[in-house]
């Protein structure tokens, strides 16, 4: 009783923040499909991220290069309510403290490391067959926040192919082809920079942003600047799941 009653002030401070709401949501956001669909609330984190870094290197050597960002489908429960939105809201989105870095990679690496997650993530779907979210996921068991999903160009994932060559059609946003030496900036969390979950290249991509920023807290400052999160100022389809050409639905 006595441990209790000493924890119940810094208990009802942390209860009080994480209720404390930071911004309006125009609609419902959420998670349930978000690792096998392009989702607008995973879209979110990839919007804050980019921005992050993009005015983080203005002014730099770095400044005129794309900037692609990498987030994974931490949580099929996530979801933004359509009005109020609260920190614990946000933290159920990002449930990692994992802190903001990025690097530079060319394009042949950044499809190779697309190679590698989706490979291990997806199960191969037979030409003709339908894709089931339910059973051709998290192949090996692989969970699902070691899928990276891509935001800053446009690329299909056709299930039909086989491993190291599912990645098709990568574009700019301009519809120019992704070539294997162009360079770009990628913002990425330092877990998956350190070596989580396996991906090639980026543990030794040249470094060119770490600041220290927690993520989460980055996507909580973002909301409560704003004050509105509204996905049609972030969310775009740029990754699509296909079997032999056809769109999954």
């Amino acid at each position: 009783p006595a441990v209790l009653e000493a924890l119940q002030p810094a208990h009802d401070a942390t209860v009080d923040y994480v209720n404390q709401v930071v911004a309006t949501a125009t609609e419902e956001l959420s998670g349930a499909e978000s690792y096998w669909k392009d989702a607008a609330i995973v879209d979110f984190i990839q919007h804050v991220q980019t921005e992050t870094v993009d005015a983080a290197l203005e002014g730099t050597a770095y400044a005129d290069l794309p900037v692609l960002s990498l987030a994974a489908p931490f949580s099929r429960s996530a979801r933004f309510p359509a009005g109020d939105v609260s920190v614990r809201d946000i933290a159920g989105l990002y449930i990692y403290d994992n802190t903001l870095h990025a690097v530079t990679m060319t394009g042949a690496e950044v499809k190779e490391y697309l190679e590698y997650g989706n490979g291990k993530y997806f199960h191969t779907i037979a030409a003709g067959d339908t894709f089931d979210p339910t059973s051709d996921t998290n192949l090996d068991d692989r969970p699902d926040y070691h899928l990276d999903l891509l935001a800053g160009i446009d690329y299909e994932v056709d299930l039909s192919e086989p491993v190291d060559s599912k990645i098709e059609n990568m574009t700019l946003t301009d519809g120019t082809p992704v070539t294997d030496d162009m360079e770009f900036v990628v913002a990425v969390n330092n877990y998956r920079r350190s070596g989580g979950g396996g991906y090639p290249h980026i543990t030794t991509a040249p470094l060119v942003y770490d600041e220290q920023q927690e993520i989460r807290q980055l996507l909580i400052d973002w909301a409560s600047e704003r004050g509105v999160i509204d996905p049609t100022d972030f969310f775009v389809e740029n990754w699509s799941l296909t079997v032999a050409g056809e769109p999954v639905d």
